[in-house]
């Protein structure tokens, strides 16, 4: 009877999990290169910000509802996309996220900015790092989080009106909160699909960018609220 070799079997499953996850922070990261370019030439250029806003709300608007759409269009639909249409699909969202945030680059000065994408940086590397290593389970995190991501998003929308300072403050406290927690709730999902992919590299390929887009999503939130509340305004 043959051997079974369980520490082969092993370092294979830990070096397939390693390239999955390369693969994601890959995708995530030329997602927020693409990002930060469209950001930066559309904050410096009067043509496109008079667009956006010059005349009224609605071409915000109609690309937020864009970048909504794409993120529950390739979440429902990963599994039938190929993983040139994912990706693409992710560089057409990371474009329209570049458009929609350009004004923080006119609000906040280059320093405030820097600061801030770089505190986002070190905490979301922390948190990615200890959902990809951690043993514990960390799926009873989902219920708890998504709770506060609903509360924050409904208080929100009701500051909106009131436009409280203080309250806003509050809620990007909470954001940050809520979102370094997501960080690592989402790294360990990840990680958990990962070992469910093995072996065929055409679903790992999609689904690399997809986790690339859940990591996108949690890193510019969390840059945002940081920024709202330690940022200096020009």
């Amino acid at each position: 009877m043959q051997e079974y070799d369980y520490k082969r079997v092993s370092a294979t499953g830990s070096m397939a999990l390693q390239g999955f996850m390369t693969k994601v922070y890959m995708w995530m990261g030329f997602g927020l290169l693409m990002t930060a370019a469209v950001s930066y030439y559309a904050a410096s250029s009067e043509q496109v910000i008079y667009f956006l806003f010059g005349r009224g709300m609605v071409p915000f608007l109609v690309l937020a509802a864009a970048e909504i759409g794409i993120v529950f269009y390739l979440s429902r639909k990963i599994a039938a996309l190929s993983p040139a249409a994912a990706s693409s699909l992710f560089f057409v969202y990371s474009a329209l996220n570049g458009l929609t945030i350009a004004p923080v680059l006119l609000v906040y000065t280059q320093s405030s900015v820097a600061s801030a994408f770089f505190s986002t940086a070190g905490m979301f590397g922390a948190m990615s790092v200890y959902g990809t290593v951690t043993k514990r389970d960390l799926s009873g995190w989902g219920s708890f989080l998504m709770m506060g991501l609903i509360g924050l998003i409904i208080a929100s929308v009701i500051n909106m009106f009131f436009a409280s300072e203080r309250t806003s403050l509050v809620i990007a406290i909470m954001g940050v909160f809520i979102f370094t927690g997501l960080t690592a709730y989402d790294t360990y999902k990840i990680r958990e699909m990962a070992s469910g992919i093995a072996g065929n590299d055409e679903t790992a390929g999609k689904f690399a960018v997809l986790g690339a887009l859940t990591l996108y999503l949690d890193f510019i939130n969390m840059f945002l609220f940081i920024i709202r509340i330690f940022g200096k305004r020009r």
